[in-house]
């Protein structure tokens, strides 16, 4: 537990350090506008300093939605929503429950979320009427598994940004809920960055485990048998862009068919005492030579962190998964793959 300890104490630093960042951003902004207004001779205030760029129109699933003007009470109904508006400096006024994981103790967004916690409008359904209560001026449901009746209601409530009909429902690519929900808070400019240090960190761990390229990778998640994800679950995304290769598509897994996990190296989430008893399992080589990297239950930071698939949380997989990736295919089976969360 010390060294899961040692990781949130990691990202609190950083994304501490970041915030600190912004907000000398902020204030040399803030003076650069200040010199120009007085150079100015004192004209008129622009009128659309408060809401520059407004209207903004979306196109998603179902249909447009146009934001009038730049909002200040956002409620996130998507299940990751939170995440994306806090990466971009907004502070939901209300969020959904993540089910299953703790949101407001994810280390990964300490710095960022505010001291008394977010109201929240529901866990497996939404509740319009605490939605209602908070008298948003957006709503943010990107992710939020929505169907027509649902959009329909809430958009009597306030503009509500839906996913776009390119995706599934729910495997809308981050870079992409980044950028929509961008636009829609009126900060289109701020994503880029956001998306470029995320791919900077991916590419530095590339860069430091080249061993990564081309090797094959089973992700199973283990609750009451397994079930194998593969590249069209979002949830593989990030062992590709590390360099590995996954099945085309996700399906269950018999007891009886565990050969299929032997891989270069399996990761496994979820109740994995199946694997403990399974002679099959146990006999086949990505065991045997130690090639198993195990990530914890599904109410543990790091389900927490694929599910919320942002660029804060996506730092955080990388932490904890890439040296026990390396561990797993250094091709000693003397080396130990470090138990989650313990280093």
């Amino acid at each position: 537990m010390a060294a899961h300890g040692s990781t949130a104490r990691a990202y609190r630093r950083r994304v501490r350090t970041t915030r600190r960042f912004r907000v000398l951003v902020a204030l040399a902004g803030g003076l650069l506008m200040l010199a120009a207004g007085c150079s100015s001779g004192g004209g008129q205030p622009d009128n659309d300093a408060a809401g520059e760029g407004f209207p903004v129109t979306i196109t998603h699933e179902f249909g447009e939605t146009t934001i009038p003007a730049e909002p200040t009470r956002v409620v996130t109904v998507g299940f990751n929503g939170q995440d994306f508006a806090l990466a971009l400096g907004v502070q939901p006024v209300g969020v959904r429950e993540y089910l299953g994981y703790d949101a407001p103790a994810r280390p990964w967004a300490q710095e960022l979320l505010p001291a008394e916690p977010i109201p929240t409008v529901g866990s497996q359904e939404i509740d319009l009427e605490r939605v209602a209560i908070l008298q948003p001026d957006l709503i943010l449901a990107i992710n939020g598994y929505l169907d027509q009746d649902s959009y329909d209601k809430l958009s009597k409530i306030a503009p509500t940004v839906a996913q776009s009909a390119d995706y599934a429902q729910g495997n809308t690519p981050w870079e992409e809920q980044l950028r929509t929900t961008a636009r829609a808070l009126g900060k289109p400019e701020a994503a880029e960055p956001l998306i470029a240090d995320t791919d900077a960190a991916f590419d530095e761990a590339v860069a430091r485990h080249p061993e990564f390229q081309g090797r094959s990778a089973a992700f199973a998640m283990f609750q009451d048998g397994a079930y194998s994800l593969g590249a069209d679950d979002y949830r593989t995304q990030w062992l590709t862009r590390l360099g590995f290769t996954v099945p085309d598509t996700s399906g269950k897994v018999s007891a009886e068919r565990y050969d299929l996990l032997d891989t270069d190296v399996l990761v496994a989430e979820g109740d994995t005492r199946s694997l403990d008893g399974s002679a099959l399992y146990q006999g086949l080589p990505v065991a045997r030579e130690g090639r198993t990297v195990e990530l914890g239950g599904f109410a543990d930071d790091f389900a927490g962190a694929l599910g919320f698939n942002s660029p804060l949380s996506l730092r955080y997989v990388l932490d904890v998964a890439v040296p026990r990736l390396a561990a797993a295919v250094d091709g000693d089976p003397g080396t130990a793959v470090a138990p989650y969360p313990g280093g």
